[in-house]
């Protein structure tokens, strides 16, 4: 089997608070973690370097290519432009970089089809009455330590939590209106120039309704898209399969819905980009579903036990490097999260979950 290393947990990620409107906060963010923005930034540019056959794409060209994207982001979410500029002014780097970091998903990891994120919900009626999210975030090795938490109050949207990397917008989490979601990417095959992944899905967190959320997913402008698995304590859950040109709504089935990164709906189906690798993917989601129906109550720690699943290695839903031929294009679990939104908390496992204990944070909203 693969490295399963337990991570020293004496360091933990921070759990950065910070207030005011998102050019504040992003500069509280980055003086907060101006050593892990520019440690991603260096990560961003190494990636490009390492992998300049697959791609064909310099870092200026990189550069290039997000700029592109970052106008379209200018004109439907300057606030979050806004955002990332700060971001940029307090960790001391160019804005231009981070414009990379924030669409590198629509300038390289499409080219190598990285297979990466679970995520699975279940409803008050397969509870103990609150609705659960839970979410292995399957990343690059090397942005492991540049992992934080945050809890933001912005000035005209609502307060929320989430966890992200040093350079990227916050966006897998819950807002104080009960909006929680969780990203995975897929791999449609109407790409184009447009609005980030990661711009939108930062806008989801800031809706106040189901409803709101869902129609944030899909703008008009997108570039492409990812599931959206969004949770409401009422009990509303969905995915949302999104692609550059087109959406799918899927409600919970039995209380309970998982995704990976396929697409589910026959009509998305059609949009899916055809890969090598994609039984990687197929695996994960069968064992999530297979694990989910076992049990007809779950609870925070029936989520932790799942998401430290072994099953199909090294296509598990727990995902380790493997010792030999590690390379810069292979992915790991690097954070697990487990949100109850009926108690508004959220527990984490920074590094796998099946060799690190999971820690509490409660935002207070």
């Amino acid at each position: 089997m693969g490295n399963f290393s337990t991570i020293d947990q004496s360091q933990l990620p921070p759990i950065l608070e910070v207030r005011g409107t998102n050019r504040a906060m992003g500069q509280q963010i980055g003086e907060s973690i101006r050593a892990k923005v520019q440690h991603g930034v260096e990560n961003t540019r190494a990636y490009f370097g390492h992998n300049f056959s697959a791609l064909q794409l310099s870092w200026d060209g990189a550069v290039l290519q997000a700029l592109k994207y970052m106008f379209f982001a200018l004109q439907t979410h300057p606030q979050y432009i806004e955002e990332i500029r700060g971001i940029a002014e307090g960790a001391n780097v160019n804005y231009a970089d981070l414009a990379v970091v924030n669409a590198f998903e629509c300038v390289a990891v499409d080219a190598l089809h990285l297979q990466k994120c679970t995520s699975l919900a279940a409803g008050r009626s397969r509870t103990a009455g609150a609705v659960i999210l839970g979410h292995n975030e399957d990343w690059l090795a090397e942005d492991e330590p540049d992992v934080y938490f945050l809890i933001a109050h912005p000035v005209n949207e609502p307060a929320f939590i989430a966890m992200s990397y040093g350079g990227l917008l916050p966006n897998i989490g819950f807002n104080e209106a009960g909006i929680a979601q969780s990203c995975d990417s897929v791999y449609p095959n109407d790409l184009r120039v447009g609005i980030p992944r990661v711009i939108v899905s930062r806008a989801v967190l800031a809706a106040r309704t189901m409803e709101e959320a869902v129609n944030r997913t899909h703008p008009p402008l997108r570039a492409a898209g990812y599931n959206h698995l969004l949770a409401h304590p009422d009990g509303e859950i969905y995915n949302v399969e999104v692609s550059a040109s087109t959406y799918q709504v899927i409600p919970a089935e039995n209380g309970c819905l998982a995704h990976t990164n396929h697409y589910l709906s026959p009509k998305m189906q059609q949009m899916e980009k055809t890969r090598t690798g994609q039984e990687k993917t197929d695996r994960r989601y069968s064992r999530i579903i297979s694990l989910l129906s076992q049990h007809e109550t779950h609870s925070m720690q029936s989520y932790q036990s799942m998401l430290a699943d072994h099953e199909n290695y090294p296509d598990s839903i727990c995902q380790h490097l493997p010792v030999e031929n590690q390379t810069s294009t292979q992915s790991k679990t690097i954070v697990s999260l487990v949100m109850d939104l009926g108690e508004r908390k959220m527990s984490y496992s920074w590094g796998n979950p099946c060799s690190n204990t999971y820690q509490e944070i409660i935002p207070g909203f």
